[in-house]
């Protein structure tokens, strides 16, 4: 659905996106993260065509996104929830969206509602609250139902009501086949939304993949009823360890090793298990260095 390859900016002399490529497909939910002046956005307005790249290109549907009659029927964009007329009202704001993106008026109402703003639709944008700014602009990006959303922080300014019911319509979107980006910083949505990760850091993709993939560490999280003669074997046989917490020994090896060591030692174990990374532990030590 999304293909960018080679995407590469160059801003007085500073490379800010070098060389970044991935690939989407239908039915998922990725999350592109990053530190602040790391290239997301700058990655986010090329795919979308706001910024012409040095190099690369990306392509939406198979066509860059401009070369669409219509982009807004391949993909819906949220990159800034500020860009509205804060004198038009959240209604008259997507009904002139429709007519040009050549929708029914009356969709403006079904995307209002689906946000929850249908009791704001008269209000002007300019007294909106910055979480009700960001939910216009999702509606916005809803209102042809493209195949493909991408969203710069969507949940910005939301409050946990509004966070809960933005993840439901990624995951639905994803679910009835649909594709998402969305970069954010909010690491515990992320871990609850997305079912990819791409990580960029000084311009340059770090890591993509699955979440669960990402953050499964390559130690070992082990515990035995007599930790010193656990300690023991497992130094006897190779294996590197260190202290952790809730009464572990954190294991350099796989659990198989772990566990092959441990019975021909004859040290009966009380728990063993992969040890998982947390989102936030992955993002920082990929991103360690980035530009702040």
């Amino acid at each position: 659905m999304l293909t960018a390859w080679g995407l590469t900016k160059t801003y007085e002399g500073r490379r800010v996106v070098d060389q970044v490529g991935f690939e989407l497909q239908p039915g998922t939910v990725t999350a592109f993260l990053g530190p602040n002046g790391a290239g997301k956005s700058t990655t986010l307005r090329m795919i979308t065509g706001l910024t012409r790249p040095d190099h690369g290109q990306a392509t939406v549907a198979g066509r860059p996104f401009t070369a669409w009659p219509n982009p807004s029927h391949v993909a819906g964009v949220l990159l800034d929830a500020a860009a509205v007329h804060p004198g038009r009202s959240g209604r008259g704001h997507l009904r002139m969206a429709a007519t040009l993106a050549g929708v029914p008026s009356r969709r403006a109402d079904e995307v209002l509602e689906m946000l929850g703003l249908a009791d704001a639709a008269t209000r002007k944008i300019g007294k909106y609250s910055l979480g009700m700014r960001q939910r216009l602009g999702i509606a916005h990006a809803l209102l042809t139902n493209p195949p493909l959303l991408v969203l710069d922080e969507p949940i910005n300014g939301l409050d946990p009501e509004g966070i809960r019911a933005v993840r439901t319509l990624l995951r639905g979107h994803a679910s009835r086949g649909g594709t998402v980006l969305l970069s954010s910083h909010v690491l515990s949505e992320v871990d609850q939304t997305a079912d990819r990760v791409l990580v960029i850091g000084n311009g340059r993709i770090v890591a993509d993949g699955p979440l669960a993939s990402l953050t499964t560490s390559s130690r070992s999280l082990v515990r035995a009823k007599d930790m010193q003669r656990l300690a023991e074997a497992l130094q006897r046989g190779g294996v590197a360890i260190q202290p952790a917490p809730d009464g572990f020994i954190a294991a350099h090896a796989p659990v198989e090793r772990v566990s092959d060591v441990t019975f021909a030692a004859g040290v009966p174990l009380l728990g063993l298990r992969e040890e998982q990374m947390s989102l936030e532990d992955l993002f920082f030590r990929l991103t360690s260095g980035s530009r702040a």
